[in-house]
């Protein structure tokens, strides 16, 4: 892979810090020093403003707008799309001295350090600011409360080494740009007291509130003034030589994602920031850092003998945290989080195939509310089903509220993924966690609607041979209608199979539940059985090779080593349908499947697949990589292993694919626990037991991670010459192929 690491971010094992300031990667930056707690998110943006690039954005799990529904397209094509919005700039500010506005990027500054401490999930930024012979010291500093989600924490310090003039401004602003454009938020009330905002959106009638509480330790003279969209707290003293000026700002936000009502939400929003008030900025800093290492003394994984991969998988860890941690059913995890506005807060199948088994192994809570998501949703799912001409429910390819919001019909139309997804994840949820209440309240309702989609989508060729699927375009999106994508023949054949045996291990009085809330009869569950009995999988019994599509074999090859590295991103330099006339693979397809039901293919299947698809796979996704580190270290291939993991964690902080300035890449985050859970941890979690393989790459000295697995906790722990394992219950799982029970400890040598 022709992807360079751009290094510009200090080595540490628990922070990520900027030593100096460079307005080139400011936006970068921006993108990586982001805070969120699921509820809201924040980029990592300059408190007082930049003339630097900059993407100053914040935003709200569930907050969206509509786009402009589009006309005369073919039915099925979607019409109304949506996003989610740029909300209140609520770090906002201003600072001026004798008079002097504060720019960063225009400033003589010296002694410059952003940190963002992974262990107290406080931003900081500290500098000096030499002017006219003054030397003046600068801090800011900022965090998100973890477990009070509406609260928001800023500080402010300044020390000048002669008397000066200071000004702050505070802002709450909801006249912001979305990808440079008038968000169009609409003034609804205000707070005069609590400089205090709400807006409503235009085209979902959402409500956002934000107020705030300005504390200092020098008197001085305030104001308060209210604008269009605006309110302004401004702080005007004389700040005596070497005298510290220390000023907080207590900030809530709050949400109505239904509409309501305006004075309602900011009473409530008034009464949380009373409670924040009497608690104050240094004892919730605490709180949280005491929320921090709760979580990393149960989460964190130890890397010894690289510091660059033992930071990158902790930011990634922190970032898949404080994106989502189970706080709300109705969230979901959108591939750029609450980061950046590329891919417009859309979550798409790698929430179950690639986030879910983080999840899984360390908030089985948090997992459970990803599938609520889709249960909350499947209305929405089977009105698409029905857009498409089946039955059913069929799951967005891209979605913040549920509904389809992609308008590009090859993907919206075509790519069945996110059904066969959700059904995996429900599988994968159910075996992992053992919740079969689970599986009787929602899952088998999803299920049966996602296989009566499958059924009507799914066609039996002219002599009523075999089933399977046409024109479709599985995970690998260089290929576009094409038939017998044997990705999604396999992942629908799994589907009916499991379909039918969480159907058949019902009660009689379940069973009858469930007939009565969905219409199931004998003959569908029949005709499931057909459908999984007859799929067309493409398979050479000689070469143990699956055909990723009917006439994939046949296609002109392309050596993608000779692709000169200038012409990536493809979509950026080849026409669109130049891409489709090859043999050139986007991202794992064959491997994807053979890796989730990794149980049910043998060594010799994995190795004869990877050995053939590898050298077509380009990794144009940045999911990719992982998959493929992850097979090559099952089959022993450490180097092909060590060399695809190398910016598995530091995919952002690196900028390997030049576009971390747009917003952080979650999903992939995700992909990069699993690439050193799954891959040199040797997880398998697709049978009735757990698996574990463990190989330590050559460049480590030291793995530990921790797994919660049916409600005890299981430490692995591996150096180059012996495994331990250590269990807080008994744990039988499958160890280097052999069947083995942990109880206290288990160690081996290797």
């Amino acid at each position: 892979m022709a992807k360079q690491a751009t290094k510009y971010f200090t080595i540490c094992p628990w922070q990520i810090a900027e030593d100096h300031f460079d307005p080139d990667r400011n936006r970068v930056a921006e993108s990586v020093f982001s805070l969120a707690n699921e509820y809201m998110g924040a980029r990592g943006y300059l408190d007082e403003g930049t003339t630097a690039p900059t993407l100053r954005g914040n935003y709200f799990n569930g907050i969206y707008e509509y786009d402009e529904e589009r006309g005369g397209e073919y039915l099925g094509v979607v019409k109304h799309s949506h996003y989610m919005v740029n909300s209140v700039d609520f770090f906002a500010m201003e600072l001026r001295v004798d008079g002097v506005m504060f720019d960063q990027a225009k400033a003589q500054i010296s002694e410059y350090r952003r940190v963002l401490d992974m262990k107290s999930g406080v931003l900081s930024r500290n500098l000096v600011w030499e002017r006219d012979g003054k030397r003046v010291e600068l801090g800011f500093e900022r965090f998100l409360d973890m477990e009070y989600p509406n609260r928001a924490y800023q500080r402010v310090t300044v020390c000048s080494d002669r008397d000066a003039d200071v000004e702050l401004v505070f802002k709450t602003n909801f006249d912001v740009l979305h990808w440079g454009q008038p968000a169009h938020w609409r003034q609804v009330a205000i707070d005069r007291k609590n400089a205090g905002i709400v807006c409503r959106t235009q085209t979902t009638s959402q409500l956002v509130a934000s107020v705030s509480h300005v504390a200092a330790n020098c008197k001085g003279r305030w104001y308060l003034s209210f604008g269009d969209r605006l309110a302004c707290n401004t702080l005007r003293i004389r700040l005596d030589a070497g005298r510290k000026f220390v000023a907080d700002r207590l900030i809530v936000n709050a949400v109505m994602k239904r509409g309501g009502n305006a004075d309602e939400l900011l009473r409530f929003a008034s009464d949380e920031l009373a409670k924040q008030v009497a608690e104050g900025y240094d004892c919730a800093c605490k709180r949280n850092r005491d929320y921090w290492k709760k979580f990393w003394s149960r989460s964190d994984i130890q890397i010894d003998g690289d510091e660059a991969d033992q930071q990158g998988i902790r930011f990634c860890i922190f970032q898949l945290q404080q994106t989502y941690h189970g706080a709300d059913p109705t969230d979901n995890v959108g591939a750029k989080g609450l980061t950046g506005e590329a891919y417009s807060g859309h979550a798409f199948w790698d929430s179950e195939t690639y986030c879910l088994p983080y999840y899984l192994f360390n908030n089985p809570a948090a997992a459970k509310y990803l599938l609520a998501y889709r249960y909350n949703t499947l209305q929405q799912a089977k009105k698409r089903a029905r857009e498409l001409d089946c039955v059913g429910a069929c799951y967005p390819v891209a979605t913040l509220n549920g509904d389809e919001a992609c308008t590009l019909w090859q993907h919206a139309s075509l790519q069945l993924q996110p059904t066969t997804g959700v059904a995996y994840g429900i599988a994968h949820y159910v075996n992992v966690c053992k919740d079969r209440a689970f599986l009787v309240d929602q899952g088998c309702e999803m299920l049966v609607e996602i296989c009566r989609f499958l059924a009507s989508r799914g066609q039996w060729d002219s002599a009523n041979r075999y089933f399977g699927y046409y024109a479709v375009m599985g995970p690998d999106e260089f290929q576009m209608m094409v038939n017998h994508n044997t990705y999604t023949n396999f992942m629908a054949k799994q589907t009916f199979l499991y379909t039918l045996r969480a159907v058949r291990s019902l009660s009689d009085s379940e069973y009858n539940a469930l007939a009565a809330k969905t219409g199931l009869t004998p003959d569908e569950l029949d005709n499931f059985e057909r459908c999984a009995d007859k799929m067309l999988i493409l398979y050479d019994n000689d070469t143990k090779l699956f055909e990723q599509h009917r006439g994939y074999f046949e296609l002109p090859h392309i050596d993608i080593d000779s692709i000169p590295s200038e012409q990536f991103p493809l979509y950026s330099h080849w026409s669109y349908d130049r891409i489709y006339r090859n043999d050139m693979i986007k991202q794992p397809d064959v491997l994807m499947f053979m890796f989730l039901y990794s149980s049910q293919f043998t060594a010799e299947q994995k190795f004869a697949n990877y050995k053939f698809y590898e050298p077509r796979c380009i990794h144009e996704s940045s999911l990719s990589p992982s998959v493929h580190s992850i097979l090559a270290s099952e089959l022993g291939l450490s180097r092909q292993a060590t060399d695809f993991f190398g910016f598995a964690t530091r995919l952002d902080l690196d900028d390997y694919n030049r576009n971390t300035c747009e917003g952080l890449h979650l999903t992939s985050i995700a992909a990069a626990w699993m690439n050193i859970v799954y891959g040199f941890g040797g997880l398998r979690s697709d049978g009735e037991l757990l698996v574990l393989n463990p190989a330590l790459p050559p460049q480590w000295t030291r793995l530990c991670f921790r797994l919660t697995y049916c409600g005890s906790e299981l430490t692995v722990e591996l150096t180059q010459d012996r495994l331990k394992l250590l269990s807080t219950d008994k744990i039988r799982l499958v160890l280097y192929g052999k069947e083995v029970e942990v109880c206290n400890e288990l160690t081996v040598a290797r």
